[in-house]
Formats: C-alpha cells, sequence, structure tokens
C-alpha cells in the first residue's frame, strides 16, 4: 500500500492532496467511534536515520552515525476509524514534508490524514526540514544543501510500508494504565529571570559555565507521563512523555537520537514492551543546568531518564479501556514581518545557507494559506494533547489544568513551521525563544483556544 512518488511534481501533489484534505476535516470536530466496538493496537517502527551527506540541522551533513534514528508508532484501531500517533527521532519537520509523512501513512493504514499525527522528538543531531522552505529556495535557484527528494521518499515509503504490516498485527487491549513519576536532575529553565529583571538564557551545553550550572532548575515539569495499554493485565505498548529539550550536542556531522533514544531503547530491550516517548511543552525547557558536552554528562541524563521510565510500571493505575476519540481544532497564527527574510533571499550576495534556510522559513510560514492543526486523542481514562511547533511549557501547564477528568499527556513538535510558540510576556521579556520564533506576539490565545476546543472545554 505503500505510494512510490519519483517526481517533483508528483510529491507536491501527494503534499497539495493531503493539506486538502487535512483542512477540510480539521474544523474542530469530534470524530468518536461507536459505543460497542473493540479497540485494538499495533505498534511499528522503521529507521529513520539519514544517509551519508543528507543535512541534520540545520544544513550540516551527515558524516557518522552514533547511533539510529527511528520513527516509533502506535496505531489505535475500532471497527469504523483508526488513529495513528508517531514519535520521530529528529529535530523537526514542517508544512508539506510533515504533511508527505502523514498521507502516506494515513493511506497505508486505510485511516485519513486527519486522523495520524506525527511529533518529533527534536533531538538536534538530527534532521530539520521543511517542505515550503525547500520549494522557495529551489525557486529562487539557490538551494543550500537541501534533504534529496529521493531520500525522503524512499523513507517514507519505508515508513509506510512499516505501518501497512503493523495492521495485520492488530490485537485487542482491554485496560489503560496512567502513571506520573518525577525524573531527577534532568530538565532545567531555558530562561532565567536575573536580578536585574533581565532574562538570562541557559542553552542546552551551558553546564560547561560553573555560574549557569549553579543557577536553580526555574520552572520545569519534573513529571515522566506514561499511558500504558495492555490486555488482560499484559502491557503492549508504554507511551511515554516529558518536557524538555533532548539535546547534548548538535551541528557537528553526528547523527544521534541522543539520550531519550538511549534511555527509550535500554528500557524495552530490557522489559520486551515496545516503548514510544515524546518530547513535551520544552520550547523553554532544556537541559543546561546538567549538560556539559562530555559523554558522561549525557550518558548521566540517559542513566537518570532510563530510572525514570523503569519506574513506571510499578506507579501505573489501571481502568478499562472504554472509548476512544479524536478532536481536531484549526490554529491560524499571525506571522512575524519578514521583511528582512525577503531580503536576505533576493541579495545573490548572501552565501551563509544556514540564513538562507531560516530565512526561508520565515517567509514560507508568512505565506502559508492552511491552518496548522491541534490533535487530541481520548483513551478512556487518559487524553493525549498535541501540538504544532515548539510550544513553551506554559501551554502544558495550562491544558494539565483544564484536565480535571482525564490524565493528560502532552506532545509538542507536530508541524514545526511556525517555530516557537510563545506567551505574550515572553514577547515583552525578550530573549531567545521569541527572537527564534516565526509566529508574532499575541499567538497565546489563538493557542489556548485551540486547546480549549480539543480538550472540550
Amino acid at each position: 500500500m505503500a505510494i512510490c512518488l519519483h517526481t517533483r511534481t508528483a510529491y507536491a501533489r501527494v503534499a497539495s492532496i493531503s493539506a486538502k484534505l487535512l483542512i477540510s476535516l480539521s474544523l474542530v470536530a469530534l470524530f468518536s467511534l461507536p459505543l460497542a466496538a473493540e479497540l485494538r493496537v499495533a505498534t511499528f517502527r522503521a529507521d529513520a536515520t539519514t544517509a551519508p551527506g543528507e543535512p541534520l540541522i540545520w544544513l550540516t551533513p551527515t558524516a557518522k552515525v552514533e547511533d539510529p534514528l527511528w520513527i516509533k508508532g502506535v496505531i489505535i484501531a475500532d471497527g469504523s476509524r483508526r488513529y495513528v500517533i508517531c514519535s520521530l527521532d529528529w529535530c523537526g519537520i514542517g508544512s508539506s514534508i510533515h504533511d508527505l509523512f502523514r498521507a502516506k501513512i494515513a493511506h497505508a493504514v486505510r485511516t485519513n490524514p486527519a486522523f495520524v499525527a506525527v511529533q518529533s522528538v527534536h533531538q538536534h543531531a538530527a534532521p530539520y526540514v521543511d517542505g515550503d522552505a525547500n520549494t522557495m529556495l529551489r525557486r529562487l535557484g539557490r538551494p543550500p544543501g537541501l534533504m534529496s527528494e529521493k531520500f525522503l521518499q524512499d523513507l517514507t515509503d519505508r515508513i509506510a510500508a512499516a505501518a501497512e504490516e503493523a495492521v495485520k498485527r492488530l490485537q485487542p487491549f482491554d485496560s489503560v494504565g496512567v502513571s506520573a513519576v518525577n525524573v531527577e536532575r534532568v530538565a532545567s529553565a531555558r530562561r532565567i529571570i536575573g536580578e536585574d529583571g533581565k532574562v538570562i538564557v541557559r542553552y542546552s551545553g551551558s553546564g560547561k559555565d560553573p555560574k549557569m550550572a549553579a543557577l536553580p532548575e526555574g520552572a520545569i515539569d519534573p513529571k515522566l507521563r506514561t499511558i500504558t495499554l495492555a490486555k488482560g493485565g499484559k502491557p503492549l505498548v508504554r507511551l511515554h512523555f516529558y518536557a524538555t529539550h533532548p539535546q547534548t550536542f548538535c551541528c557537528d556531522g553526528r547523527a544521534s537520537a541522543d539520550f531519550v533514544s538511549a534511555a527509550r531503547e535500554a528500557v524495552e530491550k530490557e522489559t520486551g514492551v515496545f516503548q514510544i516517548y515524546f518530547t513535551g511543552c520544552s520550547g523553554d525547557v532544556t537541559v543546561g543546568k546538567y549538560n556539559d558536552g562530555s559523554d558522561a554528562a549525557r550518558a548521566g541524563l540517559a542513566a537518570r531518564l532510563k530510572s525514570a521510565l523503569a519506574a513506571a510500571p510499578a506507579a501505573t493505575r489501571f481502568a478499562p479501556a472504554g472509548k476512544a476519540g479524536w478532536r481536531s481544532a484549526d490554529l491560524l497564527l499571525e506571522p512575524k514581518p519578514v521583511g528582512e527574510a525577503q531580503a536576505l533571499l533576493n541579495d545573490p550576495a548572501i552565501k551563509d545557507g544556514v540564513k538562507l534556510y531560516r530565512a526561508a522559513q520565515m517567509a514560507a510560514f508568512a505565506a502559508r494559506k492552511r491552518p496548522l492543526v491541534v490533535n487530541s486523542l481520548d483513551l478512556g481514562p487518559a487524553a493525549i494533547l498535541m501540538l504544532p511547533g515548539e510550544p513553551m511549557l506554559e501551554f502544558q501547564r495550562f491544558a494539565i489544568g483544564l484536565e480535571s477528568d482525564k490524565f493528560l499527556a502532552v506532545a509538542g513538535y507536530g508541524d514545526l513551521q511556525p517555530g516557537y510558540l510563545c506567551t505574550d510576556r515572553a514577547f515583552i521579556e525578550g530573549g531567545y525563544e521569541p527572537s527564534a520564533s516565526n509566529s508574532a506576539s499575541g499567538s497565546e490565545a489563538r493557542i489556548k483556544t485551540a486547546i480549549r476546543q480539543v480538550l472540550g472545554k
């Protein structure tokens, strides 16, 4: 059932079709399953490691593979519909490439792209690609080392084949378990307000500076939230959600899924239970207090995260699976002014590929006509909220504060074209996140409205 695309025209056609499907079906509609239907589940994975020479973030060619990049997914099925949620070990995918992933997976499992969510884990030793930006740069005739269409087509065909095969292994589940355990000494705030009232930015590698390492953890969510699907008391898959940048190094040609994958895959190997990890709202949360860029620091972060993953089963409380349901809401954000970005793109003297690529991302988002989409999936006693962009922690706190009836887990990093999703306060305070966002101040209310809509609040 995998779709084979061999030309740029065919790729654009599929991306266009999938985008139209997504727009037509995402208007805050609730798609609920029949009351008496039996819920079934299947898992799949596919190797998403970049080939030699293919770009990592931003345009650094892959020179060495430290460890594999994976896409891991879960299919939730009923007699009526199939829903798919995937976790991709990439820094991010945006716009038409995000649509392409969803369209191929949907075709493979015989569902609609509106019922497929692909959320990146956001490792920085992995690719960050925006389809509309790629198209814009190719039209300008100056593409700075973009990811090849052949690699993208081969990869998404491989993912689709894995998802199609998984449908044959769908099996019933009768209970949903939930747990929340503390993660010790991993996350730390990137934004610290100093005594002078100004923002101190603590990046992911700032732990090498003793002064930065000595600053408090700051505003974080210390909880690893886990949802377990089980049959007759036997766990079939565990979905983990935690809010921090999963980044200890970047931009040197090494491809890696970093410390989160090391922890995730170790627990899966030890327990025999399929493990999927999602990054929550961590636009302003990193590992900077605890990471000095050394192998020892990376190993320590992996060990402490692994301890939390391993503690989740004992803390899990099970309830009957009940029903499943999917909600989607459109999200339209105001873009930033793009005069400066457009000037860079139009200046033939600019040779810096990273500057060109980031300018193209900003310009492409400003030109975007279709809305972003916020999704949620109800699973009996639990719910999963899936957001686009790189949301700040406030949006996770807001969502969890709304949901008093269900255990809520939050995944960020869906369609990453808007970049950072910032609060209005962050734009006033300044700092890194609002400066790197493609969306303008005033987005907070729109994002929170969409969250309310998909949570039925």
